[in-house]
C-alpha cells in the first residue's frame, strides 16, 4: 500500500510538472509567434517606405530631366563643390566631385561671377533665405558662352546654427535670353515704327500741302493771266504739280496693298534690254532737265520670267531716287547674269553716296535720311515688298561723296 501510494505521489507530481513546461512553451510559442508577426510588419511596412523613397526617386529624376536641371551640393567647411546630377542639353560644364569653387568661378564671366559671388555671402550671411543668378559661361571644349541659371538655399547647419553645405540647381536658358532679346528688339523696333510714323504724318501733310497749294494757287491765277506765254508756263507748272502729288498717293497706295497682300505678282517672260530702255524713255527727260546724263549698260538679249511692272516699278523708284540726290555726273542703268541664281538689276548713280552707318535701314518704312529733300521716304519700302512677292532681294552698295547702286537680284531662270 504503501509503495502504491508513492507511484500514485510520484505520478501526480510528474503530471503538475508536465503541464507546467507544456504551459510554459506554449506561451513561449505564442510570444515567438508575437514576436514574428511584429518583425514582419515592421519589415513590409521598411519595405513599403523603400519602395515609396524609389518612387520618389524615380519621379524626382523625371521632374530633372523634364526640366533639364543640374543638382549640386556646395560643401562650406571645404569649399567644394559636387554635381549629384546633370540633365542638362549640350556642351556644359560639369566639374568634378568636390572640385573646389575657385575652378567654377573661373568658367563664368568675370562680371557674373562677382554677382554670384557677393549672392552667395549674402545667403550665407542669413541677409535671404535663398539665391537666384543668371550668368554666362564657357562651354568644356570651346570657350563659345552659355547662358545658365542657378537657385540655392541652405541645406544643412551645424551645432551652431552656421551654415555648412549649400543645395542648388542650375540650368541652361539659352532658348529664354534669345527671346528675351528678340522682344527688346521687337519693342526697339515697334518704338522707332511710331517714331518713324510720327514724323511720316508731319511729313506727309507737308508734301501733300506743297503742290496741292501749287495747284490751287496756280488755278486761280490762271483765269487772271492773259499772255499766252506765261499761261503756258503756269499750265506746266500746274501739271508738274499733278504728277508729284499723284506720286505720293500712288505711293501710299501702292505700300497699303503691297503689305496687305492684295496685289499679286503675274509671271510673263519679256526682254530685259527693252524693260531698262523702257525706264529711260520714260525719265530721261528729267535726267536732261537736272544736267545728269542717263545711261543704258549694253547688255545681250535676255529673257527673264516674272512681274515686268513690279521690275519696272522697283527701277522707277531707284530712277527717282537717284535723281534726288545726284546733281552732276551720270545715272546707269543695266543688269549683270548671276550663274545659277539668276539676274541683278541694277541702277548707279555719282550722286552724294549714303553713309555705311545708315545703308542697314536705309529700306525701312518712313526713312528719310535727309529731311530737306522732297519724297515720302515710301519709294524704297515699296522696292523691298515688290522684291519679296517675286522671292527677289534688294540692296546697296554705295560710299559717301562717290554715288551708290541699288539693286535687286530675282532668282530666277533666264
Amino acid at each position: 500500500m504503501q509503495l502504491t501510494a508513492h507511484l500514485l505521489l510520484f505520478f501526480i507530481r510528474t503530471d503538475i510538472l508536465l503541464w507546467v513546461a507544456g504551459l510554459t512553451i506554449i506561451i513561449v510559442g505564442i510570444l515567438l509567434i508575437w514576436w514574428q508577426l511584429r518583425q514582419k510588419r515592421l519589415l513590409k511596412k521598411e519595405l513599403q517606405l523603400l519602395e515609396d523613397l524609389n518612387k520618389r526617386n524615380v519621379e524626382f529624376e523625371l521632374v530633372l530631366k523634364a526640366m533639364k536641371l543640374a543638382t549640386w551640393k556646395f560643401h562650406i567647411p571645404t569649399q567644394t563643390v559636387t554635381f549629384d546630377s546633370d540633365f542638362r542639353e549640350y556642351n556644359n560644364y560639369s566639374p568634378l566631385p568636390d572640385t573646389d569653387v575657385s575652378q567654377v568661378w573661373n568658367h563664368i564671366f568675370s562680371a557674373d561671377a562677382e554677382k554670384g559671388k557677393q549672392a552667395l555671402m549674402d545667403l550665407l550671411d542669413g541677409k535671404t533665405d535663398e539665391v537666384h543668378v543668371e550668368y554666362q559661361m564657357k562651354a568644356i571644349y570651346n570657350d563659345k558662352p552659355y547662358w545658365g541659371e542657378s537657385y540655392a538655399m541652405v541645406g544643412r547647419r551645424g551645432p551652431d546654427g552656421r551654415p555648412i553645405e549649400i543645395i542648388g540647381t542650375s540650368r541652361r536658358i539659352d532658348e529664354q535670353k534669345r527671346i528675351e532679346q528678340e522682344l527688346k528688339d521687337a519693342l526697339f523696333h515697334a518704338e522707332e515704327s511710331d517714331r518713324l510714323k510720327t514724323a511720316f504724318l508731319a511729313n506727309i501733310s507737308h508734301e501733300i500741302r506743297t503742290p496741292l497749294n501749287a495747284i490751287v494757287g496756280f488755278s486761280d491765277v490762271l483765269p487772271m493771266v492773259e499772255d499766252r506765254e506765261e499761261r503756258q508756263k503756269l499750265i506746266a507748272l500746274i501739271q508738274e504739280n499733278n504728277q508729284k502729288l499723284l506720286r505720293m498717293i500712288n505711293d501710299i497706295v501702292n505700300i497699303a496693298k503691297l503689305e496687305a497682300g492684295a496685289s499679286q505678282a503675274r509671271q510673263e517672260d519679256f526682254n530685259l534690254n527693252s524693260l531698262l530702255q523702257d525706264v529711260k524713255n520714260q525719265y530721261g527727260h528729267q535726267a536732261q532737265e537736272a544736267s545728269v546724263d542717263f545711261l543704258v549698260a549694253k547688255r545681250p538679249d535676255v529673257t527673264l520670267n516674272s512681274d515686268r511692272d513690279r521690275l519696272f516699278e522697283v527701277l522707277k523708284q531707284y530712277v527717282l531716287n537717284a535723281l534726288k540726290f545726284t546733281h552732276k555726273g551720270s545715272i546707269t542703268i543695266g543688269y549683270d547674269m548671276m550663274p545659277d541664281k539668276g539676274v541683278r538689276l541694277w541702277v548707279s548713280d555719282t550722286g552724294c553716296g549714303i553713309p555705311a552707318s545708315q545703308q542697314d535701314k536705309i529700306f525701312d518704312h518712313f526713312v528719310k535720311l535727309d529731311d530737306f529733300v522732297p519724297g515720302t521716304g515710301l519709294g524704297l519700302p515699296i522696292c523691298r515688298s515688290l522684291a519679296r512677292t517675286l522671292g527677289a532681294r534688294v540692296g546697296v552698295d554705295s560710299k559717301e561723296g562717290e554715288g551708290s547702286t541699288f539693286w535687286i537680284e530675282v532668282p530666277q531662270k533666264v
